[in-house]
């Protein structure tokens, strides 16, 4: 069994910064990709940022220069920056990985931005 645990969602003012952190554990011995989607009230699930296991990193084009994903591949870890925050980046946002075509989710860490 995998799991995910996120953590470092809140609230925040527009024009703030979160750092979301996620940690993969049980049995894994390692990852293909790891990243971030997020969910905002009646929209579908959608991506912000990835990683793969080798750095390459990919954005939305909503969070791209003030979004910043990192990882640690020893401890099977991803990191979000968010500065620069607008409340239409108001979500739940969830931890994802992935690994030889399976899929793991985290339960989602809510994240939100007063104007």
């Amino acid at each position: 069994q995998v799991q995910l645990v996120e953590s470092g969602g809140g609230l925040v003012q527009a024009g703030g910064s979160l750092r979301l952190s996620c940690t993969a554990s049980g049995s894994i011995s390692s990852y293909d990709i790891m990243g971030w989607y997020r969910q905002a009230p009646g929209k579908q699930r959608d991506l912000v940022a990835i990683i793969t296991r080798g750095g390459s990193t990919t954005y939305v084009d909503s969070v791209q220069g003030r979004f910043t994903i990192s990882r640690d591949n020893a401890k099977k870890s991803v990191d979000l920056q968010m500065n620069s925050l607008k409340p239409e980046d108001t979500a739940v946002y969830y931890c994802y990985l992935q690994y030889t075509f399976r899929t793991y989710w985290g339960q989602g860490t809510q994240v939100t931005v007063s104007s």
